[in-house]
């Protein structure tokens, strides 16, 4: 049934997941789902947590927390990139299923044993997520989506563009986005990787301080 509602949702969004549409995908009346589920947000909790199931958990015997969370954060693109409708329900939910409660409990495990302060920890996982959502969701509205796209589109704006009185912006297109190779998608590795950077800076020095009261200040 789960299965069915996300296929409901990847067609039409998360308004299209009504008892009515799931029972059709299932090729049942309606009236009998109410026999495996007690309304509509059950439905609803399930495909968040079926979601959330999909995306690879962080493995701290890895090692390096920033493998561990890059993998994570790339895993958790690629399935929100199939299901960006989830986006608006990852983290709405009042009865999140154990497949959420299990990877967040990962996320956190991986960055408190490698020296993160609780409240740093907390930080870590809303920056992360944060910038994993919102680039699904820039990627998801953006006219583009292989590089014959890029040459095509940008190439347009760029016959049409007034050079000399956006100078910056003529040769952003010209010579970045236009160059041989570019590839919008491999933004995602470089930001990433600067959040990484800044997250190791402020992370604590060993395990044993992680403890200590953030040097920051927190109101987690």
């Amino acid at each position: 049934m789960l299965e069915a509602a996300i296929r409901v949702a990847d067609r039409g969004g998360v308004e299209a997941i009504t008892m009515r549409r799931v029972a059709q995908e299932l090729g049942v009346e309606a009236m009998s789902l109410y026999h495996h589920v007690p309304n509509k947000d059950a439905i609803l909790d399930g495909v968040v947590d079926t979601v959330f199931a999909a995306i690879e958990l962080p493995a701290a015997e890895r090692g390096d927390w920033r493998d561990a969370i890059r993998t994570r954060a790339f895993s958790a693109r690629a399935v929100l990139s199939q299901h960006s409708w989830a986006l608006g329900l990852m983290d709405s939910r009042r009865d999140p299923g154990p497949a959420t409660l299990r990877h967040h409990d990962a996320v956190l495990g991986v960055l408190r044993e490698v020296g993160f302060t609780l409240a740093m920890a907390a930080h870590a996982v809303s920056l992360v997520d944060s910038y994993v959502y919102g680039f699904v969701l820039q990627e998801a509205s953006l006219p583009v989506t292989t590089p014959d796209d890029v040459e095509e589109v940008a190439g347009g704006i760029l016959r049409r563009l007034p050079a000399e009185e956006l100078p910056y912006l003529a040769e952003m297109i010209r010579d970045h986005a236009l160059r041989p190779g570019y590839d919008y998608t491999g933004e995602f590795g470089y930001g990433l990787d600067l959040i990484l950077d800044a997250l190791e800076a402020r992370r604590a020095p060993h395990p044993g301080a992680r403890d200590t009261a953030c040097a920051e200040g927190s109101t987690m």
